[in-house]
């Protein structure tokens, strides 16, 4: 029989079990908004970067090409993207933030800045330094983080 590992020390479970607090932390500061932290992201990306297509935004928010177009449905429905036809390829739709959109990221701001900082609180100045520090090494290092995209992770073992 195989030894037991301790699941609960394993960085997988705890970088999960972060999530989980951020996401809590997200809906709890932000739940009047209507809006989920990867919706935000892809707003604030769009404000940052403008006019783009899906695969673009998908690429900097590091999320899955292959589900974005839900959370791109759900932001066009609250009026807060518009989607277009691309003038040099019909098969692209160009996505750009409207008034509202912006409205909604200049409203959110404030509560964004609080998951933050609550989400950090239990450290001190050096260690969350020292911890935002080893997460971006973390995520640059990974040999999946030039594509952005879960597709491209290769399939998981059957190891117990």
């Amino acid at each position: 029989m195989m030894p037991q590992s301790d699941f609960q020390t394993m960085p997988g479970h705890l970088l999960r079990r972060a999530q989980q607090l951020s996401n809590a932390l997200f809906a709890e500061e932000c739940g009047a908004f209507d809006l989920t932290s990867v919706q935000y992201a892809a707003l604030n990306a769009l404000a940052g970067h403008g006019d783009v297509d899906a695969t673009r935004l998908a690429s900097l928010i590091a999320f899955d090409r292959s589900t974005i177009g839900g959370v791109l449905e759900r932001l066009v429905t609250k009026g807060l993207i518009t989607r277009r036809t691309a003038a040099s390829d019909r098969r692209v739709k160009r996505l750009k933030l409207t008034p509202e959109g912006h409205k909604i990221l200049d409203e959110v701001e404030a509560p964004v800045a609080r998951v933050q900082q609550r989400l950090l609180e239990a450290l001190n100045a050096h260690e969350r330094e020292a911890f935002l520090a080893a997460l971006t090494k973390l995520i640059t290092a990974s040999p999946h983080e030039a594509t952005h995209d879960s597709t491209s992770t290769p399939a998981p073992t059957n190891r117990v």
